[in-house]
């Protein structure tokens, strides 16, 4: 199993969708941190406290974005697993797998 901090380990300040907007975007963190641990059929558990907060726009690139990438539904949830433990940040990993559930369904339609 991969553990990624995205506060020690990307950055304290994620925002933006993409790249083009901003060093610490969604999109980049999706591409350089969560696709080379699943595509390489990983578990992978993102820690998600730490941060400034989040953005929706870099929650939706970065999580919504694995549906577009391909990712089955059924796999995110045998391999992601988004944790908070800190109650200032709880409400983000369910906000992530929102984000994914609404690329899923996007994509069934």
């Amino acid at each position: 199993m991969t553990t990624i901090s995205i506060a020690k380990d990307f950055s304290r300040y994620p925002a933006g969708r993409y790249t083009s907007k901003g060093h610490f975007s969604g999109e980049r963190f999706r591409k350089e941190y969560i696709l080379p641990v699943l595509n390489d059929d990983r578990e992978l558990t993102i820690i998600m406290d730490g941060t400034v907060g989040y953005g929706s726009s870099f929650l939706e690139e970065a999580f919504g974005g694995l549906i577009r990438e391909g990712f089955e539904l059924e796999y995110l949830k045998e391999k992601l697993k988004l944790v908070a433990e800190d109650a200032d940040f709880e409400i983000y990993p369910d906000e992530a797998w929102e984000y994914i559930l609404e690329a899923e369904a996007r994509q069934a339609n």
